[in-house]
């Protein structure tokens, strides 16, 4: 399959699941005959591993520990889903489930694996309609409008983000509002409609700065100040706004919530581009000298694409203090 052929493919993949949701998935199977009793616990200990195994692949990467959760969604969760249980705990389990295989399918992109991750994403949100969970639901298909807008697939980008912020809309968490907001405005901004990213733009400001800064329990409520602040940075920079980019990610850098080796990564290669296109050239090669220290041991394309990105742009770059230094360091980590 080619690119075109890929791209429409995953626009029509993308844009079905406005259509997935199954209300009385989870009334059907309460109570059912099944070999294992779920309980509120066996939910709890879902979550537990999710949150285990996110934590690992913040820091390290998705090409990291993908496989272990895949197992544990196929062999441990597959037999809760098929298991006897109340409807409180069959909503509670098909949340938990959603949010596994969320986590699942933005291992699989970080890998490079757009195709699984978008089947993922489908079926997380399949499994958060159905239970009832609107934060879960906006947030697969944030993932997808995502995912959609880096395939270059706008119209879809901009459809699927609209639905997200809408139904984030009957939320009350700052956080997920923030969330969605910036994913609609960085589809506005990638559709070249600056007066509707704009207005996004702030009106996703207002809501993080009402937020608390601590993670919240909700799946959302881990977008922390720094991730708004990375994301509002490389809008800006989209906008053409490269000083009010740059602050953005100083500030990203300098907050609570950017402390994982990945994410701290990325940040530092995005810093790095926008500190050359403003012409600071000396500062970008600093940054992006940094970046390499801080990605050592951490498989993610994004990585990947980073280094890739800084050696392509090192041959017009000479008579820079640290250069040389720079050009040795992208060689010996295999750029």
């Amino acid at each position: 399959m080619d690119r075109r052929q890929f791209l429409t493919a995953s626009a029509a993949v993308g844009l079905a699941a406005l259509d997935l949701p199954d209300a009385e998935a989870v009334t059907r199977r309460v109570n059912r005959p099944g070999p294992l009793a779920v309980g509120g616990g066996d939910v709890t200990a879902v979550r537990t591993m999710t949150t285990t195994l996110g934590n690992a692949a913040s820091e390290l990467g998705g090409g990291h520990a993908r496989h272990l959760a895949v197992r544990y969604l196929t062999v441990d969760v597959k037999r809760f889903l098929a298991g006897r249980y109340t409807e409180k705990t069959g909503r509670d389990l098909f949340a938990a489930a959603s949010e596994l295989v969320h986590l699942i399918g933005w291992m699989a992109r970080d890998e490079g694996n757009q195709g699984l991750s978008q089947k993922y994403n489908l079926y997380a949100y399949r499994l958060a309609a159905e239970a009832g969970e609107n934060e879960l639901a906006a947030t697969a298909l944030r993932g997808l409008a995502d995912q959609a807008i880096d395939l270059g697939h706008i119209p879809t980008a901009v459809r699927l983000a609209e639905a997200c912020e809408q139904r984030g809309r009957k939320l009350t968490n700052a956080k997920a509002l923030a969330y969605y907001r910036n994913t609609a405005a960085r589809a506005a901004a990638a559709d070249s409609d600056h007066t509707t990213a704009a207005r996004l733009l702030t009106a996703a400001q207002s809501a993080i700065e009402n937020a608390p800064a601590e993670p919240g329990q909700s799946w959302a409520s881990h977008y922390s100040h720094g991730r708004w602040a990375h994301e509002s940075g490389m809008i800006h920079a989209r906008l053409g706004d490269l000083a009010a980019a740059e602050e953005h990610l100083r500030l990203a850098l300098d907050i609570h919530g950017l402390d994982r080796k990945r994410t701290r990564a990325i940040v530092l290669a995005d810093l790095g581009h926008v500190q050359l296109k403003r012409g600071n050239t000396a500062e970008a090669v600093t940054t992006w000298n940094d970046f390499l220290t801080c990605a050592e041991g951490v498989q993610s394309v994004r990585i990947e694409d980073g280094r890739a990105n800084i050696a392509a742009r090192l041959a017009s770059i000479t008579h820079v203090p640290g250069v040389e230094e720079l050009r040795e360091h992208i060689a010996a980590s295999g750029g």
